[in-house]
């Protein structure tokens, strides 16, 4: 033993970390996630962990929660490092790196991003300091269509319809309606409104009244903003509804529009997957128009699973072009992590193998790599066993891993190769060139969930 000091291992509240079984369900996750994008035409792109505090600051709230990048053996005089922060989303890298890459894109320009994001918040069931986000974002030079603020959300049904996880409801609303609704009341700082709104389901309706009379408002005004955070449908009756509060103006009016726009357009999803909910406000700075917000139906105070929505002018910032666009992002890791602590991950296999060769002795060594580079031309996942252990302790080890199939080489010059399927314990010749196996797991992907 050396005299190094050893350090206990202890988990890093806010970072998640899985079991080798856990991880290769969330990986199966990702891949439907990203070819659920890629069949509707979206890219993918990645930007640095990094981005300088500059780009991070500029917008959003969000940005007082940026890690900054320090190194501990720092030279004092050296600030390379001292403008660089930990992106805490991937709209606003996303947006420099439209205003970077301009000329070399393609517009409308569809990317998706699945990276880890970081956010010096305090930890808590549902929130953590890293966690992987799924986005799908659209911006275009001048002006986005439309029908986009319609099809993220359709994406987004129809990625996670296909994932075996509890009921969610998409609900949709647009910061038109909200500050149209406001400036009509005669509010003169709309924005603050819409941030108090915005933790209603967090603080209820008395919570959000005394910020509202606290930020200037009158017990009417306050009163009139909760009962336009009330309104909730999915027909036509919900721009009737809001016109039944007596309040009026242009932006109101073109939000209205905006919104019943977008809800028609989804009127063919399952009934009840998408609602008008004027209670969403999504509390970031820069979104404009559309805003989208999905939580669990038997657990809405856990989080939001998938928000977004749309902005004018973030890429502005970079470039002196028009540059809007309009995003949704999958809160992956609050999504899985949910899963994992309910026990409804029941896990995937140890290791990707699928077939295991067994080292009969030191000198047919190279014949198992032989056989073991053949299998995996054909494209089976193989592994040849690390040692010349006895053949009893390679089966073990096997076993252990949940490598479903076992290759046993010929043993002696006349011998023939052997494959033994390990969930019916049968073992029968086999040619490593043409065997096809006919046992072992399912074929298919799985989502890993009860």
């Amino acid at each position: 033993m050396s005299d190094q000091r050893v350090v206990r291992p202890a988990p890093i509240s806010g970072f998640p970390e899985w079991t080798p079984r856990v991880r290769a369900v969330e990986q199966r996750w990702l891949d439907h996630i990203r070819a659920g994008f890629e069949s509707f035409g979206f890219a993918s792109v990645e930007t640095p962990s990094v981005e300088n505090l500059d780009v991070l600051m500029a917008k959003g709230e969000t940005s007082q929660e940026v890690y900054t990048l320090h190194r501990l053996q720092a030279d004092p005089k050296d600030e390379s490092d001292a403008r660089l922060g930990l992106h805490f989303d991937l709209t606003v890298p996303f947006a420099r790196y439209v205003a970077q890459h301009f000329n070399e894109l393609t517009f409308p320009f569809k990317r998706y991003q699945m990276q880890r994001v970081w956010r010096g918040e305090r930890p808590q069931e549902g929130r953590f300091r890293e966690f992987t986000q799924c986005d799908i974002d659209v911006i275009n030079v001048d002006s986005v269509p439309l029908h986009f603020d319609a099809e993220l959300p359709r994406i987004v049904h129809r990625v996670l319809s296909g994932l075996d996880i509890p009921a969610w409801t998409l609900n949709v609303n647009n910061r038109k309606v909200l500050q149209g609704f406001y400036e009509g009341l005669g509010v003169k700082d709309p924005i603050t409104v819409i941030r108090a709104v915005d933790k209603l389901h967090k603080i209820g309706d008395a919570g959000v009244r005394a910020i509202l009379v606290e930020a200037g408002l009158t017990d009417d005004q306050a009163g009139a903003c909760l009962a336009l955070a009330r309104i909730r449908g999915t027909g036509a009756d919900v721009p009737a509804r809001v016109r039944d509060l007596g309040v009026s103006s242009p932006l109101l009016e073109e939000g209205l529009e905006e919104l019943t726009f977008v809800m028609d357009d989804l009127a063919d999803l399952p009934e009840g997957a998408v609602v008008a909910d004027l209670s969403i406000a999504r509390g970031l700075d820069y979104y404009t128009g559309t805003v989208y917000e999905a939580s669990f139906d038997d657990d809405p105070g856990y989080g939001s699973i998938c928000a977004g929505g749309r902005y004018e002018d973030l890429a502005g910032q970079f470039i002196r072009r028009r540059l809007p666009g309009v995003g949704i992002s999958i809160g992956l890791t609050r999504i899985f992590a949910k899963l994992v602590a309910e026990g409804r991950i029941e896990g995937g296999r140890v290791c990707p193998t699928d077939v295991m060769v067994v080292v009969p002795d030191a000198e047919r060594r190279r014949e198992a790599l032989a056989t073991g580079e053949l299998l995996r031309s054909r494209g089976f996942n193989t592994e040849v066993f690390h040692s010349t252990a006895k053949v009893g302790k390679q089966i073990q080890y096997a076993s252990k891993k949940g490598i479903p199939f076992v290759w046993f080489p010929p043993f002696d010059e006349d011998g023939d190769h052997e494959v033994k399927d390990m969930g019916s314990g049968e073992q029968a010749a086999a040619d490593p060139a043409t065997w096809t196996p006919t046992g072992g797991p399912e074929g298919g992907p799985e989502d890993g969930t009860e």
